[in-house]
């Protein structure tokens, strides 16, 4: 491998007639396995412009003769050629679908927004891969009046919304719709993000805008949830004081990535996008985090939009910075990923965290985006239960959809087998409070929010005990209002009697 990396950064060929007396051999791999290195020819596979694209060995040893003859070596040069062209073709295949890819989705993209019969008469027309991602792009604009009414407009308190509205028992979707960019705006202006990175109002404003046009309508995963995953991280950076825990451009960073973190979310999981060949699937799937890597990417189509670059006023360095933090951090929303760095979250907070480790800063953003993301679970009761019903239709219409494939959906998506309150009970036990329970650790002022995911577990758990006390035990097919219905005479059960049946396992 050594020789390998030589040949790479000279580009010269290398013949080796005795390996051993040679200074860059290394005899240990030979020691392990009894075979002796007599001779090693190494060639560069060279491009058109002469850059190297890689180094090949063609053998150990030469077998007639004892070490490899000039004749060899052009024999190596001229196989090198058919190396490079071999190598130039595949990669330039990979491009080719790629590309095609895009454009699928960019047609895709371009339906949604224009719903108009426009697009039957544009593929058509030998330019519709190119016309399609410029209509893409024209049809999720935001008119200029729309912005300039946003970016004119005097920015109130976020008091102005309600007393509470900095507290964690706030529940943010109390907010009317339309009235959520100019508070998106507030909360930029109440961290100071708008004075510190100079961003200018109608930019802020048609960036805002764009985003919330960038959302589709799925039942749970909609604007709305990304405004009330950024209200949690408004609510942390408030409330934690994480200034002193991270760096102003991290913070930055991660509001924004809480604001666009599911962009044109589909309402479906990654599974099912890969399961029903997707084009996002075709796109992203060899990487993984399908829909993650697909926000990101629609995230910064947005930012490099004429009239939305927020960071257009950031030198270089900070400006690759801040994009490499919010690609890092939308792509923790994938549960998966939370779940392979949890131990490592939770060491964090037993060993201490320290401001100067970029490991652990690294550790904490994940963990902030990862709890704003789930923090419908930690409002009141009166609200969690409401917004849990707009999850389950979410995950009932994949159910559906995956029936119609022929494919048996997991339990949680199926409408006829979800046992609702143990699958909210086994969410909450084990993905939401692990995650406020590190967060506790970390932050004492977090503990009002671990009690309240404790609050609705209980309900879930009263719930629970009067199905498998008064109704059989049984609540398959039973709808989400049905099983609300039950939590009058839930409530009334005798603590005994709950504590009975938990203690029995759900």
């Amino acid at each position: 491998m050594f020789y390998f990396r030589i040949h790479f950064l000279t580009g010269n060929l290398l013949n080796i007639k005795d390996a051993y007396a040679h200074p860059m051999f290394y005899r240990g791999i030979d020691d392990s396995t009894g075979f002796r290195t007599r001779n090693i020819l190494c060639f560069p596979i060279k491009n058109e412009t002469d850059n190297v694209l890689g180094v090949a060995q063609l053998s150990l040893n030469k077998m007639n003769g004892p070490y490899f003859t000039t004749f060899d070596e052009d024999v190596a040069s001229a196989f090198a050629v058919y190396c490079c062209i071999s190598i130039s073709h595949s990669l330039m295949y990979q491009k080719v679908i790629a590309a095609q890819y895009r454009n699928s989705l960019a047609n895709e993209l371009m339906v949604y927004h224009m719903k108009s019969l426009m697009y039957q008469k544009l593929q058509r027309s030998q330019h519709r891969n190119k016309l399609a991602n410029e209509l893409m792009i024209y049809h999720m604009q935001v008119a200029s009046e729309e912005v300039q009414e946003l970016a004119q407009s005097e920015i109130p308190p976020p008091s102005h919304w309600h007393p509470n509205f900095s507290k964690f028992n706030y529940p943010p979707r109390e907010v009317p719709e339309d009235e959520t960019p100019l508070c998106c705006l507030s909360m930029f202006e109440d961290l100071g993000f708008i004075s510190r990175w100079r961003i200018k109002r109608d930019t802020l404003a048609r960036f805002i805008l764009m985003v919330k046009r960038g959302y589709r309508n799925p039942p749970y995963h909609n604007w709305m949830h990304a405004f009330a995953v950024a209200h949690f991280c408004y609510l942390c950076i408030k409330n934690f004081k994480l200034n002193e825990y991270m760096e102003d451009i991290e913070l930055f960073a991660l509001f924004v990535s809480c604001l666009c973190h599911d962009i044109d979310h589909r309402g479906t999981n990654n599974s099912y996008q890969v399961a029903s060949k997707s084009v996002l699937a075709a796109l992203y799937s060899s990487e993984g985090a399908v829909l993650e890597r697909h926000h990101f990417a629609q995230t910064m189509c947005i930012v490099n939009t004429e009239g939305c670059n927020i960071y257009e006023n950031l030198i270089s360095k900070d400006y690759q910075h801040v994009l490499d933090l919010m690609r890092d951090i939308i792509l923790a929303t994938d549960l998966a990923h939370h779940l392979k760095i949890l131990k490592n979250i939770e060491a964090m907070a037993k060993d201490k965290f320290e401001k100067t480790n970029l490991k652990h800063r690294k550790l904490l953003l994940c963990l902030i985006m990862t709890a704003s993301d789930l923090s419908d679970q930690t409002k009141p009761w009166d609200s969690t239960k409401h917004i849990a019903a707009l999850i389950y239709n979410e995950f009932f219409s994949q159910g559906d959809l995956e029936k119609s494939l022929g494919r048996t959906p997991p339990e949680m998506m199926d409408r006829e087998r979800a046992r609702i309150p143990d699958l909210q009970i086994g969410f909450l036990d084990h993905i939401a409070l692990p995650v406020y329970r590190v967060l506790q650790d970390l932050f004492v002022e977090a503990k009002v929010v671990h009690n309240t995911v404790k609050e609705n577990h209980r309900h879930w758990e009263k719930i629970c005990a009067l199905i498998k006390l008064r109704r059989g035990g049984s609540c398959e097919q039973m709808s989400y209002e049905q099983i609300l219905a039950l939590e009058e005479e839930a409530n009334s059960l005798p603590e005994d009697e709950v504590k009975s049946v938990t203690q029995n396992g759900h």
